[in-house]
């Protein structure tokens, strides 16, 4: 939508600079200059908006206008850089109610596509205290209630499940996790830490299961002008009637094991084929 209209401005322009008696050459000059700096202003603009955001700050609520600019500029985004998105299995995610979603990690495109793929979820992500930090980005996940998560202190790790569990109960988000708890270096589907799992069993909600392949190539493809297709597939949904007195890591296990299916076996890591 945000290209869209900045392409038919650009039009614009030129049909405009024809109609002045400007020749063809000059009218396709016209034509990128002015896409080009609508693109720059756009970038301006997304800067300017996270720029005040004081991230000290609690965010209580989802933000509905920063909710909104991921809606207007992530189709964009896997447009620039070449994402084809093979999207499947979307009619599993509930239309209605909170819920965990889970999904393997290969780049930090990953939370961008699961916003883009399912924009009417209100996705929150847990992303490493790190990323707060990042130009843009930690100002936008602030907004949208996503909670850091420091993964080198359980205590302090505890107290953002703790948060997410409060965030479903009082119905503000629903809440992405790589149960991972990093990005893979390898491509491989990883041990899952469990403790996560605790958010859907201490909610009594459904456990979205998806997997991903491929953004690990997007920027490597697009700086060679070259298109990246993007599996995204909801493989399943895990229902809160069944997890009964089941522990977080049978459940996380589950999880793992319907990721494996639909990834395929080229992604079990060497020392769990060896095992």
């Amino acid at each position: 939508m945000l290209l869209g209209s900045i392409t038919i401005l650009s039009a614009a322009a030129v049909l405009w600079a024809l109609l002045g008696g400007v020749g063809i050459p000059a009218a396709v000059g016209i034509f990128a200059g002015s896409w080009v700096g609508l693109v720059a202003l756009a970038f301006l603009f997304l800067w300017a908006v996270t720029a005040v955001v004081n991230q000290e700050v609690p965010q209580e609520t989802d933000s509905k206008f920063y909710r909104w600019l991921t809606k207007l500029y992530i189709p964009a985004i896997f447009t620039i850089l070449g994402m084809k998105i093979d999207l499947q299995g979307q009619e599993l995610v509930p239309t209605e109610g909170r819920f965990l979603m889970v999904c393997n990690h290969l780049n930090i495109l990953d939370p961008v596509l699961l916003l883009g793929c399912f924009p009417k979820a209100q996705l929150a992500f847990i992303s490493k205290r790190e990323n707060a930090e990042m130009f843009i980005i930690g100002n936008l996940m602030h907004k949208l209630m996503c909670q850091m998560i420091n993964r080198e202190n359980d205590r302090e790790a505890l107290k953002t499940i703790l948060k997410c569990i409060q965030m479903i109960k009082e119905d503000q988000v629903s809440v992405c996790v790589f149960p991972e708890g990093y990005t893979s270096l390898d491509g491989k589907l990883h041990h899952f830490r469990s403790g996560v799992f605790k958010i859907a069993t201490k909610t009594q909600v459904p456990i979205v299961v998806c997997t991903l392949k491929n953004t690990e190539k997007v920027f490597h493809n697009a700086l060679r002008l070259k298109k990246t297709p993007v599996p995204m597939h909801v493989v399943g949904v895990i229902q809160p009637d069944t997890f009964g007195g089941r522990t977080a890591v049978d459940i996380g296990a589950q999880a793992y094991d319907m990721m494996l299916a639909d990834l395929g076996e080229d992604f079990r890591p060497e020392e769990a084929t060896e095992e």
